[in-house]
């Protein structure tokens, strides 16, 4: 069995495919790459897909497919996986390889045990590669390092401070048995992903090393604000499909895991009303009473939580001046975490 699967979504990628598979290739000969055309049409992803798979046979498979979008990508990923351990490396990104080499170290110890640590986790960067700047997300506060744990023993996350794609490892045969499958066609599906997984992880492990880059500044990149307000349907249709995956709280047994849960979801919701506030038509007001009207429906509970929380009174203050003092606080978050 290869250790771990590393799954790479690529759709009109030619520009950039090459520097994350060779990051990729240095984790070692126990790996598989499968590298997912998702259609692509306008570059020559597809032949470069293929020349990668030729030039090394046993480590990287080319899937060619209709395209699907991001999250059927990942799912081809999966589908195809033959390790232990499965990861999503976005095409734009890389991985960093002296922290990788750590991580290999401990999924390579796992892969020979008859049970695996469920979610091994790493840290992740922002890199905003034009602007010469980069932002760590790490983890060293909330989880014990180096050794194997549950969720009894997971400190606070800060306001910043969430699992992300890009910091999960998960194993692979624990996303089959509870039947990941993201959506066809849909943006931001990396929150599920990440997400829905969780009440099913019993063990986890965190090492503290920089072991993903993710790449910031693309224009036409997925987390650009103005590409972010165009596909807001589509965020909003991923939150509607987290408050319908997990029941919060009956379906997490942990008080810590239900917790952090519940403060994911307050981002989700946060997210979903500041860019419907910085589209400020009648319409997205209209699409930002329905998404809080969706929870209320779903988990009464939650929403009355949720909506009184400082994060989410903020952004949801009401008249044109509660819609501007909203953005303003988001202004002045992004500047001081660095996203987007």
């Amino acid at each position: 069995m290869k250790t771990i699967s590393f799954a790479v979504p690529c759709y009109n990628s030619a520009e950039y495919m090459d520097a994350c598979i060779e990051s990729i290739l240095k984790c070692g000969d126990d790996i598989e790459i499968i590298i997912v055309d998702d259609g692509s049409t306008k570059d020559d992803t597809p032949a470069k897909a293929d020349e990668w798979a030729e030039r090394h046979p046993g480590i990287i498979r080319a899937v060619h497919q209709e395209n699907g979008g991001h999250g059927q990508a990942v799912n081809t990923g999966l589908a195809h996986a033959t390790g232990r351990y499965f990861k999503v490396v976005d095409s734009d990104d890389w991985l960093d390889e002296h922290a990788m080499g750590e991580i290999m170290a401990y999924l390579r110890r796992q892969n020979e045990l008859a049970c695996a640590t469920d979610l091994v986790i790493g840290n992740y960067v922002y890199e905003k590669v034009h602007e010469g700047a980069r932002a760590v997300m790490h983890y060293r506060n909330v989880f014990p390092e180096g050794r194997e744990f549950g969720w009894s023993e997971v400190g606070h996350f800060g306001q910043s401070q969430y699992l992300l794609m890009h910091s999960a490892i998960y194993r692979t045969e624990l996303l089959r048995d509870m039947g990941l499958v993201l959506p066809k066609h849909t943006f931001y599906v990396d929150n599920l992903f990440v997400y829905v997984p969780l009440p099913h992880v019993k063990t986890l492990y965190y090492r503290d090393v920089d072991m993903y880059r993710y790449y910031i500044g693309r224009e036409d990149q997925s987390v650009n604000e103005s590409v972010m307000m165009g596909r807001i349907d589509q965020q909003l249709r991923v939150t509607r499909l987290m408050i319908d995956a997990v029941r919060l709280p009956d379906d997490v047994p942990e008080k810590r895991l239900e917790r952090y849960m519940e403060n994911y979801l307050s981002m989700m919701m946060c997210i979903c009303s500041i860019f419907l506030r910085m589209i400020g038509t009648d319409e997205a007001e209209d699409k930002r009473d329905d998404i809080w009207a969706y929870l209320k429906e779903g988990n009464p509970d939650v929403y009355r939580r949720i909506r009184r929380s400082a994060l989410n009174m903020g952004t949801n203050l009401p008249t044109e001046l509660g819609r501007k003092i909203g953005i303003t606080g988001y202004r002045m978050a992004q500047k001081i975490f660095k996203f987007n």
